[in-house]
């Protein structure tokens, strides 16, 4: 009886089918909403935590300042001294290496193409404590990295626009006043977490950028490698602690220098790209309801429309059980076509929208049965109401109704 239901309940909706079409748009766009921004979300959620895993896991940044600007609107704090690198390394159990930054900014110029680039002096410590792997030549040796030679390691970005793609590894550019010797080509990152190209970026050993470019023995910027072995959150707070000793920054006052974890700054997004997504999702669903009661409408003047044939089904020995059966099997059918039509609608919309917001494309079954599942439950809940109502119909009401 089942089947044949079904089929009554099909040949209803196709005889009406503009009727339907339009009765179900709203569980169309519920569906497609809600899937087309769970799924567009857990992509965003997933290129947020590639990117930021491009920083490397388990490493600590230590900055001079409050955030990742000055802070207040007093005088900028001083950068730290190598042997504050030097003590770091020593002394706080878990580090497994620090490295040192000095950056500038010049525009390098070969045969006649210039491009103006991010200059990153830091130590042979840089590669061990965020690797990045080079697909062409090789890191300078100790010895060139003492004596401050004036090699260099490019990134991706800078190798195409300034030998045009080809190779560069053994070749010389000018930096600036300064001939550097390219020994070697990153691997390509891509754009980093908070914007910013990665590959746009000219390595040097960090005295030849300390005496050729800043001028100066300050460090600007370290990355402090973390043993897995120990909690990121302990070796901070050692950190912290020796550097106020070292900075004289007695108790009472703020620090003047801030370090994050690149873990943690992982975890706050994704929890932020998540609590967005649901409320997103939350707001999209809001339609569902309005395709129910849509459908919860059509059906109550479907059962107005045929209380003539609800009469004479009565009347020949249908009991109640069947005409409700009949007309929730209806609102079922209709939900869940709904359901097909907006998981087919949501898949052709991301699959447009993820090369636009550059994010992995991603099939997630879950979210796509779920979506379905609750189409299906709608089309009982607010499909129950109008069958129960055709099932309580009185026969020779319904006869002699015109």
């Amino acid at each position: 009886m089942l089947g044949t239901t079904f089929l009554l309940a099909l040949r209803s909706i196709r005889r009406h089918i503009l009727r339907s079409f339009l009765t179900i748009l709203g569980i169309v766009i519920g569906v497609g909403a809600v899937v087309t921004m769970v799924t567009l979300g857990k992509a965003t959620t997933a290129a947020v935590q590639s990117q930021i895993a491009a920083l490397g896991t388990n490493i600590l940044q230590i900055r001079p300042g409050q955030g990742f600007g000055r802070g207040g609107g007093g005088p900028r704090p001083p950068d730290f001294k190598p042997e504050d690198v030097t003590a770091i390394a020593a002394q706080i159990a878990g580090v497994t290496a620090v490295a040192p930054q000095a950056q500038a900014s010049a525009t390098a110029i070969y045969e006649g193409a210039n491009w103006s680039t991010t200059i990153n002096g830091t130590t042979a410590a840089y590669f061990q404590v965020q690797p990045w792997p080079l697909v062409s030549g090789r890191q300078w040796t100790p010895q060139e990295e003492q004596a401050g030679k004036a090699v260099c390691i490019i990134g991706n970005t800078v190798r195409q626009n300034l030998f045009r793609g080809g190779e560069a590894v053994g070749e010389r550019f000018r930096l600036g006043d300064v001939s550097c010797d390219v020994i070697g080509v990153l691997s390509t990152k891509g754009q980093a977490g908070f914007g910013g190209d990665q590959d746009d970026i000219v390595i040097m050993p960090i005295k030849t950028v300390q005496r050729r470019f800043t001028g100066n023995r300050d460090v600007r910027l370290m990355l402090v490698g973390v043993d897995q072995a120990y909690a990121t959150s302990t070796v901070q707070a050692s950190i912290t602690q020796l550097l106020r000793e070292r900075r004289t920054i007695t108790d009472g006052r703020e620090d003047d220098f801030n370090i994050f974890d690149t873990k943690q700054i992982s975890d706050t997004l994704t929890g932020t790209t998540t609590a967005l997504t649901r409320i997103v999702a939350a707001v999209a669903a809001i339609s569902l309801v309005v395709g129910g009661i849509g459908i919860m409408n059509i059906m109550l003047v479907s059962v107005t429309e045929r209380t003539r044939e609800i009469g004479i089904r009565l009347a020949i020995g249908a009991v109640a059980r069947e005409v409700l059966l009949q007309f929730l099997v209806e609102a079922v059918a209709l939900s869940c076509l709904g359901g097909l039509i907006g998981l087919v609608l949501a898949q052709a919309v991301i699959a447009g929208l993820t090369p636009l917001l550059q994010v992995p494309w991603t099939f997630d079954p879950r979210i796509n049965l779920v979506a379905f599942a609750i189409s299906a439950v709608i089309g009982v809940v607010f499909g129950y109401f109008p069958a129960r109502r055709a099932a309580a119909l009185n026969p020779i009401d319904a006869l002699r109704h015109e």
